[in-house]
């Protein structure tokens, strides 16, 4: 099925394009006075913490991914492709900021995975439309939304928790827009994603 890009979704993928959502996580991650005073501090990272921002890294990986494939498939509009170009930018500083956080508190950050690895992950063969496209990138980005939100009390560092809720909100952003991409009845009950 392809999405016809009606002027609501076309002014709402226009919004997108203009947001600068992924700037206050990578200011929180890469530019924060509590992070920048925690450089050359390792022993204040509380031992999972690292574990938990490597996962983060893994997602983020597999979001940059997923967003190549989908440009390169040939099956995303204009529009849409812009938005999904954008989106994959959001990933990659969110990707820079959690890999230079890693590195300042000692760990080593996870590599992402090959390239068929994530081919057969996200069962890349069965995308076939536009829609599928934009339904496997909302499926992520609900999930990594999910993820950050869930993560938030296991942080031993507050300030990490804190950048986990800020990386939240960049993925129900997508999400969101995703949705009405899609045509999706915004949910009627409270508590959408966590």
């Amino acid at each position: 099925m392809t999405i016809e890009t009606n002027s609501t979704r076309r002014n709402m993928l226009g919004l997108a394009g203009t947001s600068l959502l992924s700037a206050t996580a990578v200011s929180m991650l890469g530019g924060s006075p509590a992070l920048a005073a925690m450089r050359g501090k390792k022993k204040m990272a509380k031992s999972g913490d690292v574990d938990i921002l490597n996962i983060a890294l893994g997602h983020e990986h597999e979001a940059i991914e997923a967003y190549q494939i989908g440009a390169e498939s040939g099956l995303l509009q204009k529009p849409v492709l812009d938005v999904a170009v954008l989106f994959q930018g959001h990933h990659k500083g969110h990707r820079d900021a959690l890999t230079h956080t890693i590195r300042d508190l000692g760990g080593t950050a996870v590599m992402p995975k090959s390239r068929d690895e994530y081919l057969t992950a996200l069962n890349a063969s069965a995308i076939k439309s536009q829609s599928d496209i934009l339904r496997l990138a909302q499926r992520l980005e609900r999930g990594a939304a999910n993820a950050y939100i869930g993560v938030i009390p296991a942080f031993g560092n507050r300030d990490l928790a804190m950048v986990a809720g800020k990386l939240a909100a960049d993925e129900t952003a997508h999400w969101t827009v995703l949705s009405q991409a899609l045509g999706d009845k915004f949910p009627m009950t409270p508590f959408i994603l966590g």
